[in-house]
């Protein structure tokens, strides 16, 4: 299952209720423009119990097309690269953070 930006910001919603559907929107994509904007300029972004968000380097390669198997040569790249907190892989273990969402 997965959860939408929408749906994120919903749940938000509900949990904090003296906050609008509005500024919970604009509070989550405060928070991502943030992390976008710091990953781009190389920074690591560290959310404590989480995770740590970092830039990955793929250096170039020569690949394959799959039409016709031309070799194509496959320019560097900085991926976005993202590594469980301690807390965050133990709740995952244990179940505690996987609850049954209601299905659409």
């Amino acid at each position: 299952m997965v959860m939408t930006r929408s749906e994120l910001v919903a749940e938000l919603a509900e949990r904090f209720g003296h906050l609008t559907q509005k500024d919970t929107d604009f509070a989550v994509k405060t928070i991502l423009d943030a992390m976008t904007e710091a990953l781009s300029k190389g920074h690591r972004v560290e959310i404590r119990g989480f995770g740590s968000f970092s830039i990955n380097r793929r250096p170039p390669r020569v690949g394959r097309n799959p039409r016709n198997g031309e070799q194509v040569v496959v320019p560097e790249k900085l991926v976005p690269h993202f590594k469980p907190g301690k807390a965050l892989r133990e709740a995952v273990d244990a179940g505690k953070a996987v609850a049954p969402r209601p299905t659409r």
